[in-house]
């Protein structure tokens, strides 16, 4: 292969579940070279002069310094990390003015596609069907709702033209009244070894829909992050996420 067909990636989180896939499933893609591999007490700068993109699954406070440093150096970056603060947030957003930036809270294929259906069930179905959220996953996960389930309900609420932080109603206990008709269920569910599983509810009178995906292997995601990782590469500065690297845009 022509080396400058390569795109060379530095895996940031190496240690961690995903870093593992990232570097199983970049051995199988002969487009894709890992040419460094950086986890807690290692350097992210001096790996920067050989690689063209960053990809970030690591804990929520070393995001930001990492998209500060690739863009400080021109490197195209992919995030996976989920759990940020909105002062992070506006950080990160910030750095994918001057380098090209694919954040996304799930890289999943299939999740993608759960994305663009709740969105188009969300049209159709209109505001008289209540919504929930459902996620679940393996035991050691530190944040919650997982990143994937806010982003359901951002699109939801979007849907609706509401307020996400607003009309986001995390479980319920007691006495709470009935339910309102402009909130959004939200419930996290933590046990096992549960890769990631999520369903979003549409339920009126007389019929209910529920939308379903559930991953078993760590792979799909690592799939997903490493085709972004190419897709980003030669692309202007900006902020894109998955919807953009599979065309669902």
């Amino acid at each position: 292969m022509n080396p400058s067909s390569l795109t060379r990636v530095v895996i940031n989180g190496s240690k961690g579940r995903m870093g593992q896939a990232l570097i199983a499933g970049a051995s199988r893609m002969p487009e894709v070279q890992v040419t460094g591999t950086v986890d807690m007490g290692d350097s992210l700068e001096s790996c920067l002069a050989r690689c063209d993109v960053v990809i970030d699954f690591t804990l929520h406070d070393a995001t930001l310094p990492t998209a500060r440093l690739c863009a400080k150096h021109g490197k195209a970056i992919v995030i996976g990390t989920t759990g940020h603060g909105e002062r992070d947030k506006a950080g990160i957003e910030e750095c994918s003015r001057s380098v090209p930036m694919v954040w996304a809270s799930n890289f999943s294929t299939g999740v993608n596609t759960l994305f663009w259906l709740t969105r188009k069930a969300a049209e159709i179905l209109g505001p008289s069907y209540d919504l929930e959220v459902i996620e679940m996953h393996h035991r050691l996960k530190k944040d919650a709702p997982s990143g994937t389930a806010s982003t359901l309900a951002e699109i939801l609420a979007e849907v609706r033209r509401l307020q996400v932080n607003e009309v986001l109603r995390h479980g319920r206990q007691g006495l709470v009244g009935a339910r309102t008709d402009e909130e959004i269920g939200m419930h996290s569910l933590r046990g096992g070894d549960v890769v990631g599983d999520h369903t979003v509810v549409f339920a009126t009178n007389g019929e209910r829909l529920e939308l379903t995906h559930k991953a078993s292997s760590r792979e799909t995601f690592a799939g997903g992050a490493l085709r972004a990782a190419v897709w980003v590469r030669n692309r202007p500065p900006g902020l894109y996420n998955m919807q953009d690297v599979l065309g669902l845009r």
